[in-house]
C-alpha cells in the first residue's frame, strides 16, 4: 500500500511538472490574443485601409516592395506615402503590420499631441525600436520608466550651455578639413558629395565632443571601418522593419537562428567594442590623474565632454551609471547626433542651392556679421546672430525632417481624438506630415522660410512642426546640434556659393534617416 500510494505520489509530481508549462503557456497565449483583440478594436475606431487577414497593410506600404531596381527611387514613394496616407485619413488611420499588429498612426498635430504629452515617462519606444537593442542597448533612445527617468536627469547637465559653449573651437577647427575638400571642388569643377562628407565631418565633431578622440575619418572616408559598420547596421535595422515575416522582429530568433542576424550581432559586437576601449581607457586616466604630480605634469582639456559627464554623474543615491550604460549613452548620442546632424545640414544645402535668392540672404547676414568682427571664426556670442540663416534653417528641418517618424507604446489607456487607444498599443507619429499639413500650413511644399518669423508663427500649433520631437521624450541633444549646423553652414556660406549638379538627380533614399539616394551633388563657386 505504502509503495502504491509513493508511486502514486510520484506519478502526480510528474503530471503536474509536465502540465504546468502547458498551462502556463496557455494562459500567456490566451492573454496576448485577448489584449490584440482589445487593441485592434481601440484603432478599428479610426479609419484605415484595407488589410489582409495574415500580413495586414504592410505589403501596402512603398519600402515593403523594395528591390535593386528600384531602391534609389523607392524612398520617394516612401516619403509620398506620408502625405498620401494624410491626405485620405487627415486625423490619423490604423495601419497593422501584420494580421495581428495593430498601430494607430498620427497625422494631425492634436493626435500628435496627445501621444507626445502623454505622462513622464509613461509613453515608451514603439516595438520596432526593439530592432535598435542589439546596437544601442537601454540608452534614452529605448529605455524607459524609472531608468529612463533616472538617465535623462544624469545626462541633462551635458547639454547645459556652459559644456556646449567651448565646443565652438571644435566646430571651428573641425570643420577647416570639410573646407578644404570644398575648395578643392570648387577649383576643379567637380561636383561635391554633399551628405557623404558632412556626414564624416559631423562624426569626426561628435567623436571629439563624446571621447576627445582625434579621428582621422574625413581624411580616410567611408573606407573608415567604424563609418562602414555603422551604415551597415542603419540599412539592416530598416530593412528588418519592412519585412512581412513577423518572427524576423524577434531579436533572439534573428540574431542566433539566421545568418544576417549573426553579421548583425558581430558588426553591433564591433561598434561595442569600439566605445568600450575608450570607456576603459578614459577611466584607466581618471584614475591615474587622482595622483596630483601626474595631474600636474600632463596639458589639461579646456573642456568637459559627453564621457567626462557621464563617467561622474551620479544620482541622488550617489550612484553613478554602469559601464554599460555609458556604452549605451555613448552609441545612442552617437548614432543620434551624427546622421541626424548630417542630414539637416545637407538639406539645408539642398534647399538654398535649388532657392539662391535666400541663399543671398544668409550671405550677406553672414558677409555683414564677420566684417564685422575681422575673422570668419563662429564664436558663442555669433549663434544668437544668424536670424535668417536660422529661419532658413527652420524651413529646412520643416520640409526635409531628419526623422521622418517616430513610435510610442502607450503603457496605459489613452484618449486620442476622443477615442481610448488601449495600453501596449503602438503610435506612430507623421513628423514629415505634421510639417505639412495643410491644416496649419498655406502652400506647404513650398520653401518660404519667413514662416517662421515671430509674427508669423505665435499663434501656430507648437504640434504641427517637431523636428526635434516633443514630451518629455523630446531630443535632448537638440541645443548641441543646432549650434553646431549654425557654426558649419555659416562657414560654408561665406565661403561658398552652392549650385544644384544640373546632371544629378535627388530622390529621397531608404533609410532611417531623412537621406538622399545616390548623395545630393553640388557645384561650388568660391566666394572668397
Amino acid at each position: 500500500m505504502a509503495t502504491f500510494l509513493s508511486v502514486d505520489v510520484f506519478s502526480t509530481i510528474v503530471l503536474g511538472l509536465l502540465v504546468a508549462p502547458l498551462i502556463y503557456l496557455f494562459i500567456g497565449i490566451f492573454t496576448y490574443l485577448r489584449t490584440v483583440y482589445y487593441q485592434t478594436k481601440s484603432v478599428l475606431q479610426w479609419p484605415g485601409p484595407p488589410r489582409h487577414w495574415l500580413t495586414g497593410n504592410i505589403t501596402q506600404h512603398p519600402f515593403s516592395r523594395v528591390t535593386k531596381d528600384n531602391k534609389d527611387t523607392i524612398g520617394n514613394e516612401g516619403m509620398q506615402w506620408f502625405l498620401d496616407m494624410m491626405a485620405e485619413f487627415p486625423r490619423g488611420f490604423y495601419f497593422f503590420y501584420s494580421g495581428i499588429g495593430p498601430t494607430f498612426q498620427a497625422n494631425h498635430p492634436e493626435c500628435a499631441k496627445a501621444l507626445f504629452k502623454s505622462g513622464d515617462p509613461k509613453p515608451l519606444t514603439g516595438p520596432g525600436y526593439n530592432l535598435f537593442l542589439p546596437w544601442l542597448g537601454e540608452g534614452l533612445l529605448i529605455s524607459k520608466g524609472k531608468k529612463w527617468s533616472r538617465n535623462r536627469k544624469l545626462l541633462t547637465p551635458a547639454f547645459h550651455f556652459e559644456i556646449l559653449r567651448p565646443y565652438m573651437t571644435i566646430y571651428n577647427n573641425t570643420v577647416k578639413i570639410l573646407l578644404d575638400k570644398m575648395g578643392k571642388c570648387a577649383e576643379s569643377g567637380e561636383s561635391f558629395e554633399v551628405t557623404k562628407n558632412v556626414s564624416l565631418c559631423t562624426l569626426d565633431i561628435l567623436l571629439q565632443c563624446a571621447f576627445s578622440q582625434q579621428s582621422n575619418c574625413q581624411v580616410a572616408g567611408e573606407n573608415d571601418p567604424f563609418v562602414v559598420v555603422v551604415k551597415r547596421i542603419s540599412v539592416e535595422i530598416l530593412e528588418r522593419c519592412f519585412v512581412t515575416n513577423p518572427i524576423l522582429f524577434n531579436n533572439f530568433v534573428y540574431l542566433n537562428f539566421t545568418s544576417r542576424g549573426r553579421k548583425h550581432q558581430k558588426d553591433c559586437d564591433y561598434v561595442h567594442k569600439v566605445a568600450e576601449d575608450v570607456i576603459n581607457k578614459r577611466r584607466q586616466q581618471l584614475c591615474v590623474k587622482q595622483d596630483e604630480t601626474v595631474t600636474n605634469s600632463e596639458p589639461q582639456r579646456k573642456y568637459l565632454d559627453f564621457l567626462d559627464i557621464l563617467i561622474s554623474a551620479r544620482d541622488e543615491n550617489g550612484v553613478g551609471l554602469t559601464d554599460l550604460e555609458i556604452r549605451n549613452e555613448v552609441d545612442t548620442f552617437l548614432f543620434a547626433g551624427h546622421d541626424t546632424t548630417a542630414s539637416g545640414l545637407s538639406w539645408m544645402l539642398y534647399a538654398l542651392a535649388k532657392y539662391p535668392e535666400h541663399q543671398r540672404k544668409v550671405q550677406s547676414e553672414l558677409d555683414d556679421i564677420f566684417a564685422e568682427k575681422g575673422n570668419e571664426n563662429v564664436e558663442w556670442e555669433d549663434l544668437a546672430k544668424f536670424k535668417y540663416l536660422t529661419l532658413c534653417m527652420k524651413e529646412s528641418m520643416r520640409l526635409y525632417p531628419p526623422v521622418p517618424g517616430i513610435g510610442r507604446c502607450l503603457e496605459q489607456d489613452l484618449e486620442v481624438d476622443g477615442r481610448i487607444l488601449k495600453a501596449g498599443l503602438q503610435a506612430d507619429i507623421h513628423i514629415y506630415a505634421l510639417h505639412q499639413h495643410p491644416d496649419y500650413w498655406d502652400t506647404p511644399q513650398e520653401y518660404i522660410p519667413e514662416r517662421f518669423l515671430p509674427e508669423n508663427s505665435k499663434n501656430r500649433d507648437p504640434y504641427c512642426y517637431v523636428p526635434f520631437a516633443a514630451g518629455p521624450r523630446n531630443c535632448i541633444g537638440q541645443n548641441f546640434a543646432l549650434n553646431e549646423e549654425k557654426a558649419i553652414l555659416a562657414r560654408i556660406l561665406y565661403n561658398f556659393e552652392v549650385e544644384l549638379d544640373p546632371d544629378h538627380e535627388v530622390n529621397f533614399g531608404l533609410e532611417i534617416i531623412t537621406k538622399a539616394a545616390n548623395d545630393i551633388k553640388v557645384v561650388l563657386k568660391k566666394r572668397r
